[in-house]
């Protein structure tokens, strides 16, 4: 059979960014962002280069632009304005290369902010950049079963157990202990694959489920969900449930859906990797303590903001000074892991003082008020602002690079990123 160039052409074009285009910097633009969307899931690292490709692409279509879009979307300028902050702040750090470190992380927060005044783009674009997610996200379940499975494997071999029906009965808890929590985040930290799954979920809210790959898609979200077991997901699930059942009118399906949403909290409660500390010892204690650990980070964060609550202690010195707080408060375990403040609300105000925090919180003001009446968008951003209240996102370029591509799409005054998309999946 004779291949046709003009079809798989045709098809490579609606996979990526039109080919036929003659733009060859959009082209690589979105294709670059494309691909990154879609290793997001798959490693820290991997979709850095075409992050950084996107960037200095995206900067010189700001530069050959004809037309100005600023005008049309102050509200994006915050990004630059916040961006401005973190930099001044190194003029009273003392460790200055390690806040020019974050600096670099952090140049997402303002290129790709601009890039989006000056870059059109439509659903189409943007349902892609989910789609790839989605592949990615698809692809990292896939790569923790395999490597779970394996694990098991191994685990039967060095036992000399059978693999029998009384063998699997009686391990079960062993068994399940490998598909779960820290063993199914090996490629990135859980909380982040939540976020990604929680993204993609949120499109299909109101979307009616008429095909089976609908449906194994949102089944197989939500059991990659459950099997990672993050606490911040699952917080962010139930406010997520409450917000739409609460914009349903019919009390029929609004019944009907607090049914299915007791029953989804009941099944949720009972993974034991959840809630260790209502199970029992074969838990890691180290996962035990982990919730006490973080409420420990919180105090000795907002005890050290004390000291400084109006300009902060500067990029560099911010992580010292709280490192500095473990000590003196005997918070050893945290001070030996170095943990940061796992509040980006907390974490700003540490680096930046009440300053750097208002123009965070003014982004989020606006966001809500503009997004008031889309129940779609407001569920993304119900998604990142829950979220920045259980980890520093952005101190991790992963998490600055999502934030600053999703955030100013939202504040465009003409959003794209609404249920339209999923709805045209």
């Amino acid at each position: 059979m004779r291949l046709n160039f003009a079809q798989i052409k045709k098809s490579i074009s609606e996979v990526f960014y039109d080919i036929e285009n003659n733009d060859w910097i959009l082209i690589n633009f979105w294709n670059s962002l494309y691909l990154a969307f879609f290793l997001l899931p798959l490693g820290i690292n991997l979709p850095t280069p075409f992050f950084v490709i996107a960037i200095i692409l995206g900067i010189t279509q700001v530069i050959k632009a004809k037309k100005n879009y600023l005008l049309q979307h102050k509200a994006v300028l915050l990004f630059p304005v916040y961006f401005s902050i973190l930099a001044l702040s190194l003029t009273y750090t003392e460790n200055f290369n390690d806040g020019l470190e974050i600096i670099q992380r952090s140049l997402s927060l303002l290129f790709f902010p601009v890039i989006f005044l000056f870059v059109k783009e439509d659903a189409l674009k943007v349902r892609k950049l989910f789609k790839f997610l989605l592949i990615g996200i698809i692809t990292s379940l896939f790569y923790n079963f395999c490597v779970s499975s394996l694990e098991i494997f191994e685990f039967i071999i060095e036992q000399n157990y059978s693999w029998t029906k009384s063998f699997v009965l009686h391990n079960l808890r062993e068994i399940m202990h490998y598909f779960g929590g820290l063993n199914f985040g090996t490629l990135i930290d859980s909380n982040y694959i939540s976020l990604y799954i929680l993204l993609i979920l949120s499109y299909f809210s109101d979307k009616k489920i008429v095909k089976t790959y609908h449906f194994l898609i949102v089944f197989f979200l939500f059991a990659y969900l459950y099997l990672l077991a993050s606490r911040t997901a699952f917080l962010i699930v139930i406010v997520l449930s409450i917000f739409s059942i609460s914009t349903i009118k019919d009390q029929n399906k609004r019944f009907l859906l607090i049914v299915i949403f007791m029953l989804g909290c009941i099944v949720f409660a009972m993974n034991a990797k959840m809630f260790p500390e209502f199970s029992n010892n074969n838990i890691p204690s180290t996962i035990k303590t982990s919730l006490h650990s973080r409420l420990l980070t919180w105090k000795a964060s907002f005890n050290a903001i004390q000291e400084e609550p109006f300009i902060g202690y500067g990029l560099g010195d911010a992580k010292p000074a709280l490192l500095r707080k473990y000590q003196e408060l005997g918070y050893q375990q945290n001070y030996l892991k170095a943990y940061n403040a796992h509040n980006q609300f907390l974490e700003t105000w540490l680096q930046t003082g009440i300053i750097g925090l208002s123009v965070l919180l003014s982004i989020f003001v606006l966001l809500a008020y503009k997004l008031r009446r889309n129940k779609n968008e407001m569920m993304v951003l119900l998604i990142l602002f829950i979220s920045l209240f259980f980890e520093s996102m952005l101190v991790r370029f992963n998490g600055i690079v999502l934030f600053s591509i999703i955030i100013p799409l939202l504040m465009k005054e003409r959003s794209i990123l609404s249920a339209k998309i999923i709805r045209n999946y």
